[in-house]
Order: C-alpha cells, then structure tokens, then sequence
C-alpha cells in the first residue's frame, strides 16, 4: 500500500495513549469509561432535529437506534458461529434520549438473544454518534464509536475475546499525519469495513476539512495503526456518503451541498471506487479521479440531479452479479415535511457497464424514510424499507415492507408489508453485512412528533418480523414473533 501504509505504533507512543479515555484527557469532564455492563433488555434511542414549527415538529425525529444511513455497519452475520452480531443506540433505563452505546448477538442455531452488552456512555441525545460494528478475521468484535462533528471524541473497541460481547477494550488508534504517528481521537460518520487477509477500510467525515463535511478514507492492517487520512472530495460546502466493499471493490456514492445554500440542500449523485486499498481512484467507467474532488462537474458525476431541482437523499450502495454499482437514493423536490414535497422517489441507479441507468423503484412520504438493498445470488433483488404511511404520516418511517424485483431493478412488487397498525413509526431499516436470512433487517420504532419509547426490530429474507425484548426475565430469550394483522 505504497504511501499509505500503517506503521506501527512506537512504544513511547504507547506510552501516550493510555492517558486518553475515548479521546478525552483523563480528569475532564465526561469520561467516556469502557463499561462493559449487561443490560437488561433491548431500548432504542430517540432523537429529533431541527424543530419546524408546523404538525410535523421536526425536520425529522423517532427511534434512531440505527441511524443514520451514513453509519455503517450495524450488523454482521459471522459464519464460523452462526451468529449476527449487532449495536445499536441505545438508552438508559429511565431516559429514553440519553445515548449508550450497545453490542449484542443472534443466536441462529438457537434462536435467542443475550442480554446486551452497555459498552459505554456516549453523555449526549445526539444519534449521530451512534455506534457501527466490525468483525476481523480472528473473530474479534470491533466497535468505532464516532462522533457528531468535532465538540465530542471519538474512539474504537475491540472484544477481548472472539465472537465474544461480554468484555471490551479500549484501542490505542492511532494515525499517520505530517509523518508521524498521532493518536486518532475525532471522526464523523464512520463506514468501516473488514476486508478478509488485509484489514480494515473506512470511509468517514471529517468536518471543516476543508469543506464543511469532508468525505475522508483511511485502511489499517490490525485496527490500531491507520494510514494517512486521504481527502476523497471537498465540493463546495461538502457531501454526504454512503459506501460498499464487496467483488473486489471498496466504493461510495455522495451529494454535494451547494455553497450559500445552507445543510438541508443536497443533490447530485457521485461515484468512486477503488480496487487496490485506495492506492488509485476512478469512477464507473474507469476514468482515472484526481483527489480530492472540487468541482460540480467531474468524472465521478453519475447523474445530475440538480438540473432537474432535486434533492437527493442517499439510502444503500451494492454491486449486481457483474460488479457493477448499484445506488439506492430517494429524490424529493425540497427538505421540509409534509405533502408540499412529494413525490418522494425511491430510485435506482445501476451502472450497466457503459452508462448510469435510473429508474423509479417506489414512493414513501419523507425523506428519511430509511432502507436497504439485498442483491443475492439467484438474482433476486429486495429493498426493506418503510415505504407504507404509518401511524404519523409524513414524518420519518412507517410501516415496514418488503419489496422485490426479478430483473435487476427494472420493476418492482411489493411482496409483504411486514408491520401494520403500528404505534410508532418503524424507520431505517439496515442490511447486516453477509446478511443471514433469518436476520436480514435490523430497525428501531418511534413516535415522529414527541418523545417516546423506541423498541428494536429484526426480520427474515420472508418479511416475517421479531421483536427484541425490553425487558428481560431470562439470560437468553426468543425475540417475539410479530403477527401483521
């Protein structure tokens, strides 16, 4: 990995880092302490943004134990023992909008969960710094704790023991910045990824760097020594991105904010990919990408959604049978809520070896409605997604569906909605990495307009939907069977 590899970390550095607690100086105020604590039972966090003054009080709001879409992952399925393994946002017993961080695992030969595992307190009700899951090649649980922009610290865990949830341990990370090592302590909306014999790659935010919302890429060969963070694009007042490694590739999708337009303007869909751990870049079709991005228009430019007026709102990135990126975006003609911005449109963009082809896919009625896309094997193409109204229509989530296609996105049937006469909106419902299909979903529930309990949610490949306990009476239980009436 020339220019890019990881040091390791020297032992007077070694020295250094114990004296910092998930980034933050031991004897500040609100020590991120490792807690490894078992709870007793499965809570979701619930968080708003940005009150708005009308019916639907927030831009958006509800149970986002799994948000946001530009986390990644939340689950992996892990052959070798037959488990998913999983975190989450998680609360307190008492306080439904105070931030843990939470491991746990699916039994799949026998078809219980644990009590979970509190790894620590984030002391914030800021979703953003939910947590996202890895797991190496010697099985051992990786957690990256991000991090909200730059007021908050950010750290990585690893289980002391494989596949194993009940003890974690702090990583002493460091990166590669001016030619020396540096502790890494700060990192926004952290997509890592475990590339099987090589280690790890991310893709990652970093705010004000320059753009508002730098996207960013870092590799590491054991998770604790990291390469030189490399800028990937820096358009204007930044992106947001969403990134896959699968066939040989570790690819991302971003928008762009336009300058003076402020956060909620989002459009445009972008490409890149590399194929040798970030050495060289280019877009679908090859064209070599000069880094970083600065310009609207560039070779990495899939389709242009601003001409057309559009907000773009990134949902999942997968690769069909061939290699080929496949996007999944919803497209809105604006940020608010409510019926003024429809038709909110689930689109696919597949790369079909020469050109971008878009389709609409379906409709739902906001534009965090959050869902995934499974590509598999025989062909068969799914999205799990809230796109049915729910109990506060117009606010983030729904009722959960299942949806199909037989060829490669061109048309689609709903074949189950998976929830009804729901209490609380169901929303973001997010892939597992190698996703079994007995645990091929994870989400959370919750009211759109208030506070509110937030519960956490799994389905099959079917449709057919399990409820993660609350309250525990067992060590190990059998998440509930949901019956949709």
């Amino acid at each position: 990995m020339k220019g890019k590899s990881a040091l390791r970390v020297s032992f007077s550095m070694l020295m250094l880092i114990p004296l910092f607690i998930c980034g933050v100086q031991i004897g500040k105020s609100q020590n991120m302490i490792t807690l490894n604590q078992p709870d007793n039972g499965y809570r979701g966090i619930w968080y708003m943004n940005q009150p708005s003054n009308d019916e639907y009080v927030y831009k958006y709001s509800g149970g986002l134990g799994t948000y946001c879409a530009k986390h990644q992952s939340f689950a992996v399925y892990c052959d070798s023992v037959k488990k998913t393994f999983f975190c989450y946002g998680g609360t307190t017993r008492d306080d439904n909008r105070h931030l843990l961080h939470v491991v746990s695992f699916y039994d799949h030969t026998t078809g219980t969960v644990p009590r979970p595992t509190i790894l620590l307190d984030k002391h914030t009700d800021d979703a953003h710094d939910n947590p996202v899951i890895s797991v190496d090649d010697a099985g051992f649980i990786w957690i990256f704790s991000t991090s909200h922009g730059t007021s908050r610290p950010s750290c990585i865990h690893k289980s002391k023991k494989p596949f194993d949830i009940r003890e974690f341990e702090l990583v002493p990370a460091t990166k590669i910045e001016n030619s020396r090592q540096v502790p890494m302590t700060n990192f926004s909306y952290m997509q890592a990824w475990h590339v099987p014999r090589k280690g790890f790659v991310c893709f990652f935010t970093r705010y004000n760097y320059p753009a508002k919302r730098t996207l960013c890429f870092m590799t590491s060969a054991d998770g604790v020594s990291w390469s030189t963070w490399t800028r990937l694009a820096c358009i204007q007042e930044g992106h947001y991105g969403i990134s896959s490694v699968e066939k040989g590739k570790a690819g991302l999708i971003f928008n762009y904010h336009p300058e003076g337009k402020g956060l909620n303007w989002r459009t445009n869909l972008y490409y890149l990919e590399t194929s040798d751990f970030g050495e060289t870049w280019q877009s679908a079709d090859g064209t070599p990408i000069k880094l970083p991005i600065s310009e609207v228009k560039n070779p990495a430019l899939a389709h242009d959604f601003e001409a057309e007026g559009l907000n773009v709102y990134l949902k999942d990135l997968r690769y069909d049978a061939g290699g080929n990126p496949v996007a999944l975006v919803v497209t809105s003609k604006g940020y608010e809520s409510g019926p003024q911005n429809d038709p909110r449109t689930w689109m696919i963009l597949r790369w079909n070896g020469q050109k971008w082809e878009i389709r609409p896919a379906m409709c739902s009625d906001n534009n965090y409605d959050m869902g995934s896309l499974h590509i598999e094997s025989d062909g068969t193409w799914r999205i799990v997604a809230p796109t049915e109204t729910g109990p506060q229509p117009y606010n983030p989530g729904g009722e959960m569906a299942l949806w199909e296609s037989r060829d490669q996105g061109v048309s689609w049937h709903k074949a189950k909605q998976m929830t009804s006469n729901s209490a609380r909106n169901h929303t973001y419902a997010r892939r597992p990495v190698d996703a079994h299909p007995e645990f091929y979903a994870f989400w959370a529930d919750g009211h759109g307009r208030k506070p509110s309990d937030s519960t956490l949610y799994f389905c099959n490949s079917k449709g057919d939907v399990r409820q993660l306990p609350r309250l525990m009476q067992e060590e190990t239980e059998v998440p509930k069977l949901l019956i949709n009436h």
